[in-house]
């Protein structure tokens, strides 16, 4: 038999009003998260300790009695004011969403190596994990982080301003949030352009979102208009001057004057608070103030931070300006909410015309038995109020049959509907908190731990990635440790949109629970031939595209596609079912953590990538290598092998792959010769063939130990450029990592022989044998070892070395170099990677020697020019660029070179770290000038040697 899952319809909103009861999208258990409504999909094993016992079941109450709502808009993650949604959803029961414009693509990571899409996906995590502890839904649009703006008109610009407006205002018709509110207020407070436009899009999705004209496709999709009654946006940090306001962007300021985009007038003078929120307020079941609660959630954000820690409790309060209200309000307002009914009689409100009699009725009878539950409420003993909770559910599910065979109209159904669905799965989350039953749903491994001490043994490490074909066992355990009895009626796995999954049996019941009593149900699951693989269901097709394509519109803003396989659970307390749902887990041991436990995922028999994608090949190589990895999935043993599609006329060898078992990994090296090598782009595909099927992609697990990691899948293709670069013979190159960056590849690209300096070299190592030391991006804000032992790099320079500082933030400021210098507190960035830029001493040795830099070096640079630019220097320092974006004071310390004993000291804020991964000809020859210098004949005094054309070699 199988159990065929759902399809999914093509508006999460329309999956948040599915109208069957078994069947709906899965969300967390034990004691499943108070924020969900139904269609949340988290996918997290455990519970936050928040949102388990006595402590879940209050705050679901605190939900239960009320239909606040509201929505916040920010730019990236990390912008958003976790306090107030920890405040609001957490201690006043709101249902809060929080939508992200980007997933901050163009960011730093100071965590690991992935940049661009990958780090989009990095900070997508870690956004989510700060979620749980705000207690907030999660949506995104579909544009892109491309690096700093410093202008609204420029973020506009790239990414349309429909485009982005209509994202949100999609989103304000899927949650219908009663008000909107933002970090931003759209001016020149907000610095960032793209922090502007996100303060704009939350003023006028408040004034689009209700309009039928305004996005027309959404109504045929089945979303409605929704009109939120307030906007607020949090009054700006930044105060006003006798300057006016300061924009951080541009370090200008402006005039103190304010649009409002709700009616389009202009407030002139500083923002009044209309409302202020106490985030520093304490909440004794949670055992923390509200803010310290978000600064944990903001602290799984590490990418960006580098992690944060518990900050004191104390008084916190946050102001925000009310820009709009279609209800009547004092000027100061106790809350968001004031004036607006927010009792569960308020939904009655949104019946407009006909007989509402009945619908007052039921929530009058609904409303008595949340208050009935609430007053009975016990921490010791909260299966107390479990049959209140259950006749809550059942008197909702009656109303909600009631609205729907009324004579009331469709767009009142669709309204009351609506917000009896939300609270029909806030009753389900708090019957199951109330009786504490627990679920866990994972991969059964090959062998059950059997003797008198299995019990220590449970939960023991499975495969990681379900594969085509594949069949497999998955066990379902479920607890109840109440006295209350509970039938579990019956559990199903639910499996993805798409081709059905095998599963056996359908279904299984699990008898009646009381007093601890578990029950344990095993399924054999066969994934179908055709299954689609865990990935971002959005691409793009280059990084210079400002926003994705989405490849399934059933999941547009949703943070991801859904996970592939759920478990659900019915149960029924005295007659009235209710239901749980978890994502199926995999699990396995690490070291330290121990017992790790995260959602299964699907994905190809073999994974075929090469990395960097990008390079160069030297004009006049008679021959360069390529290295490309094979990770199998395969249960078992697999061999296969993989050929290269070269460029015509250009040949290499077949390469065989052998792989022992799950999870292996093999690295082949192809020695290619190329045939009339051109200064042009050249594309090469690897293609892996293994039990009579090709693979020509490949995914990298981004991310970094402790955060839930997701698949980046790329075509396992290699873009090259036949480029005329030269670098010095014999070179030996060393190199500190810092934060991550795939600079030590791209090198090899020059037949640089790359060494890795240890703590122990930094230390005590002999640096004299390297001809140049390069620092990886951020090394100052990682590497202690690097700032105990940097008197050991001055004494390599003064004897005659050469290091070159790359990217790095003001954890540098603080004269690591051989003279003085300064960052300041708001370095400069140049983000107009076309922003021409003027050699000011054209005769400096890192212009002249192997390659003749030029103008032409600087055209087809990604993303941005550099950043942080150095604001001052000591006279010993030669700049040796100069650049600006429209606007901007000129800059020339982006790049300062200092003569200091026999040898030479640059530091360099260029983005050679995003230019040469991505194979920019230009950023490679200059580059190779740099590491060059050492052997420079302008400044030894030996015999000039006559650079060579590279060959590329492995690093160690």
């Amino acid at each position: 038999m199988r159990f065929r899952s759902r399809s999914l319809v093509p508006s999460v909103f329309l999956a948040l009003l599915c109208t069957s009861p078994f069947l709906i999208q899965s969300f967390s258990v034990r004691a499943q998260s108070p924020t969900a409504t139904g269609s949340d999909s988290e996918a997290a094993a455990q519970a936050l300790p928040f949102d388990r016992g006595a402590a879940a079941l209050w705050q679901s109450l605190q939900k239960l009695r009320t239909r606040a709502s509201l929505l916040m808009v920010t730019a990236h993650p990390d912008d958003e004011d976790g306090g107030m949604l920890t405040y609001e959803s957490r201690g006043q029961g709101v249902r809060a969403t929080l939508l992200t414009l980007n997933r901050g693509e163009g960011g730093a990571n100071v965590m690991s190596s992935d940049y661009f899409d990958a780090l989009g996906l990095v900070r997508t995590e870690e956004l989510l994990a700060a979620d749980r502890y705000y207690g907030t839904q999660q949506f995104w649009t579909r544009v892109c982080d491309y690096g700093f703006s410093k202008t609204k008109e420029e973020a506009l610009d790239k990414w349309g301003h429909d485009r982005v407006l209509g994202d949100v205002v999609r989103v304000v018709r899927m949650m219908r949030p009663l008000a909107i509110t933002s970090v931003f207020v759209g001016g020149r407070t907000d610095g960032h352009g793209n922090h502007q436009v996100a303060g704009q899009m939350a003023q006028e999705a408040f004034k689009e979102a209700g309009d039928p004209a305004m996005f027309p496709e959404q109504i045929k999709e089945g979303l409605r208009p929704w009109k939120p009654l307030k906007d607020y946006a949090r009054v700006p940090f930044a105060r006003i001057t006798d300057k006016g306001i300061y924009d951080y962007a541009d370090g200008k300021y402006y005039p103190a004057e304010f649009q409002n985009y709700t009616n389009g007038t202009v407030i002139k003078g500083e923002l009044s608070a209309s409302v202020e929120i106490p985030e520093g307020d304490y909440n004794p079941l949670l055992g923390l103030t509200y803010a310290q609660v978000s600064r944990l959630g903001l602290g799984h954000q590490k990418s960006q931070n580098g992690g944060t820690g518990l900050p004191p409790a104390e008084e916190e309060m946050a102001s925000y300006h009310r820009f709009a209200s279609l209800v009547s309000v004092p000027e100061k307002e106790s809350s968001f909410f004031e004036g607006i009914v927010v009792s569960l009689a308020g939904i009655a409100d949104l019946a407009q015309g006909g007989d509402v009699a009945f619908l007052k009725e039921g929530l009058s009878n609904i409303n008595s038995l949340v208050e009935r539950a609430i007053s009975g409420f016990s921490a010791q003993h909260p299966e107390a109020i479990a049959s209140t909770l259950a006749d809550g559910l059942k008197a909702t599910r009656a109303l909600i049959e009631k609205v729907n065979a009324s004579n009331l109209s469709a767009d009142a159904k669709y309204e009351v509907t609506h917000e009896l669905k939300i609270k029909q799965a806030q009753f389900e989350n708090a019957l199951a908190e109330s009786l504490g039953i627990s679920v866990l749903a994972t991969v059964a491994p090959e062998n059950e731990p059997s003797g008198p001490f299995a019990r220590f043994f449970r939960n023991q490490p499975t495969f990681q990635v379900a594969i085509p074909g594949q069949e497999f066992r998955v066990k379902v355990h479920a607890t109840n440790p109440a006295d209350e009895p509970v039938k579990l009626e019956a559990v199903a796995l639910q499996g993805p949109h798409g081709a059905p999954w095998g599963v056996e049996p359908a279904t299984q019941s699990g008898g009646t629970l009381k007093g601890n009593q578990s029950a344990d149900l095993r399924f054999t699951v066969r994934v179908p031939e055709n299954a689609a693989f865990t990935r971002p269901y959005f691409t793009r097709p280059n990084i210079e595209r400002p926003y994705y394509d989405i490849n399934l519109p059933g999941y547009l803003n949703l943070p991801t596609e859904p996970y592939p396989l759920s478990a659900v659970l019915r149960f029924s307390l005295d007659g009235v079912p209710f239901e749980i749902s978890q994502v199926v887990q995999s699990v396995k041991r690490v070291t330290g953590p121990g017992t790790v436990l995260e959602p299964l995922i699907t994905g190809p028999a073999i994974s075929v990538s090469i990395a960097p994608q990008a390079g160069i090949v030297p004009l006049g190589a008679k021959s360069f290598d390529l290295t490309v990895t094979v990770h199998s999935n395969v249960k078992g043993a697999a061999e296969g092998t993989v050929d290269l599609d070269l460029p015509q006329g250009w040949t290499a060898a077949t390469e065989k792959f052998s792989t022992a078992k799950d999870g292996d990994d093999e690295t082949l090296n192809f020695r290619i010769t190329p045939a009339r090598l051109e200064e042009k782009p050249y594309t090469i595909t690897a293609v892996a063939s293994y039990n009579g099927h090709e693979y020509k992609e490949g995914y990298h697990s981004v991310g970094y130990p402790g955060l839930r990691p997701y698949n980046l899948y790329r075509a396992s293709a290699y873009r090259t450029t036949g480029v005329d670069v030269k670098v010095a013979p014999g070179l030996n190159v060393s190199y500190i990592v810092g934060a991550g960056d795939e600079m030590p590849q791209s090198l090899v690209n020059l037949g640089i022989n790359v060494h890795f300096l240890t703590a122990e070299d930094l230390a005590a190592g002999n640096l004299s044998k390297f001809d140049a030391i390069v620092l990886g991006v951020r090394t100052y804000a990682v590497r202690e070892d690097l700032k105990t032992y940097n008197g050991r790099l001055l004494d390599y320079v003064k004897n005659g070395g050469v290091v070159i500082v790359q990217y790095n933030t003001p954890e540098y400021d603080h004269n690591y170099g051989p003279y003085p210098y300064k960052m300041g507190s708001n370095p400069e960035e140049v983000t107009d990677e076309s922003s021409q830029v003027e050699i000011l001493d054209p005769s400096n040795p890192v212009f002249t020697w192997p390659n003749k830099i030029t103008a032409k070096d600087f055209e087809n640079w990604v993303e941005e020019r550099g950043s942080k630019f150095l604001e001052s220097w000591d006279a010993a320092y030669e700049p040796l660029l100069e650049t600006h974006d429209p606007g901007q004071a000129p800059q020339k310390g982006g790049l300062v070179y200092a003569k200091y004993g026999k040898g030479v000291y640059i530091y360099n804020a260029y983005a050679f770290y995003r230019q040469m991964p991505e194979g920019v000809p230009g950023a490679y020859r200059f580059f190779a000038n740099m590491i060059s210098l050492g052997k420079n004949p302008r400044r030894t005094s030996s015999p000039s040697r006559t650079p060579h054309t590279p060959t590329k070699k492995s690093s160690d």
